[in-house]
């Protein structure tokens, strides 16, 4: 039993990783010499200098901004809850308000993903840029959330 808690816990800590890293790194589009995420935009110019610039207020932009750090607020809310509730759950009870949160994260996530997806204007302009590897990232979170939710919906606790 403490063997499945503690995969459980690494599973929980690995998909909150994957989030804090997807959500801040500069790498969701880049391109030659450019590179942009969901905060700021950043291309080099001569030599190693990095000139970067706070991105567009787009509605969608703000949108997946906005569902990224809900996601990570729902993770870390989960783990939590999930601590809070392994002490005082009674013997046979389920985590079900852990599960819940922690598959909120995952719903928020691909939904932040699938905006960026569709909505992204220099993917659709130019074909000189690729997904970088923080929005790999975050659609790898997306079924890890998922999957950690419906353990913890699934899991009983016992003594």
């Amino acid at each position: 039993m403490l063997l499945l808690l503690l995969s459980i816990i690494v599973l929980h800590v690995a998909v909150l990783v994957l989030l804090f890293v997807s959500t801040i790194v500069s790498q969701w589009l880049v391109g030659h010499e450019y590179a942009t995420d969901l905060w700021q935009n950043c291309s080099a110019s001569t030599g190693n200098v990095r000139h970067c610039f706070l991105t567009s207020a787009n509605e969608w932009l703000q949108s997946v901004q906005a569902t990224m750090i809900l996601s990570v607020i729902f993770s870390v809310l989960s783990l939590f809850l999930f601590f809070c509730q392994l002490f005082t759950l009674t013997k046979g009870g389920r985590f079900y308000i852990t599960g819940i949160f922690q598959i909120l994260a995952g719903l928020c996530v691909m939904s932040a993903a699938s905006i960026f997806t569709v909505r992204h204007p220099e993917w659709h302009l130019n074909s000189d840029y690729s997904y970088g590897f923080a929005y790999i990232l975050a659609w790898v979170a997306f079924p890890l959330a998922l999957l950690s939710g419906v353990v913890y919906v699934i899991l009983r606790k016992r003594e």
